[in-house]
């Protein structure tokens, strides 16, 4: 049975790491790095909206934010349908971590200190996988399926996640989250006192969560893929700068994916 393309996130920092990983995945037709990211909690919502095959994570993210151990946990605490491939990469030697890591999840653990470690290896050991991995993703995908035609179950948080996935905010926005608990508390027709909401909520004042997710809707009409804006995007901009006003973009969402749920059920 030919192999067939497994999604792949990285959650590294050393960036030579990463660029090897890349370098060597040429050779490997089949797999395919999707996203990378030094976040561990940008990288959690890389995994909602991505919904990948498998992740190479490495636990000490020194140079980003985060570490390996809080975006395991951070993982558990999500409703996903499919949990990723963990293929752990670490410099860590500590027996006690590596017990606490399977806890968390992890599915292996490879050791930078082997003798045999390389990025290559990395890639050759989930290229081997391939199809066990992908093949189970894909059952579970159909399993879902066909249990949510007589139990239909929406995701309001994940079609968020995913509908800023498709015209490029990115996760580094600081604006992004507040977005998708604004799309969210419109969906659920709780939009009265919006900003009052989410500034209580994160410790912020109103003003500040208004600028930060305007300062995002902004960033993407200035540098993302107009195409793909246009495809993802279809409402009618009206200000002079053309780019969506903040309630504009959250009403336009908002009535998207009720939408959505409607047709769903």
């Amino acid at each position: 049975m030919k192999n067939i393309e497994m999604n792949i996130i990285l959650i590294e920092d050393d960036t030579q790491c990463c660029q090897d990983l890349v370098d060597n995945i040429i050779d490997f037709p089949e797999l395919n790095i999707v996203e990378i990211t030094n976040n561990a909690f940008q990288a959690i919502d890389l995994v909602q909206a991505i919904n990948p095959d498998a992740i190479i994570l490495d636990l000490e993210l020194n140079e980003g934010q985060g570490n390996g151990i809080e975006f395991l946990n951070s993982l558990n605490k999500r409703s996903l349908s499919y949990k990723p491939y963990i293929l752990v990469t670490t410099n860590v030697t500590s027996a006690m971590t590596y017990n606490v890591v399977r806890q968390l999840g992890a599915d292996f653990i490879m050791s930078k200190h082997q003798m045999d470690y390389s990025p290559k290896n990395v890639l050759n050991f989930l290229n081997m996988l391939n199809k066990v991995i992908v093949s189970h993703h894909i059952a579970i995908n159909s399993e879902s399926a066909q249990s949510s035609v007589s139990q239909p179950v929406f995701d309001i948080a994940q079609t968020i996640q995913r509908e800023l996935y498709l015209i490029g905010i990115s996760p580094k926005a600081i604006g992004r989250k507040y977005l998708a608990d604004a799309i969210e508390l419109a969906v659920k027709g709780e939009s009265e006192n919006l900003l009052s909401t989410l500034a209580h909520k994160y410790g912020k004042t109103a003003p500040s969560i208004q600028r930060a997710m305007q300062n995002a809707i902004n960033r993407t009409w200035q540098i993302g893929d107009i195409d793909e804006l246009y495809i993802h995007y279809t409402a009618r901009i009206h200000s002079e700068k053309g780019v969506p006003t903040l309630m504009e973009f959250i009403h336009y969402y908002a009535e998207k994916i009720t939408r959505q749920i409607k047709f769903n059920k």
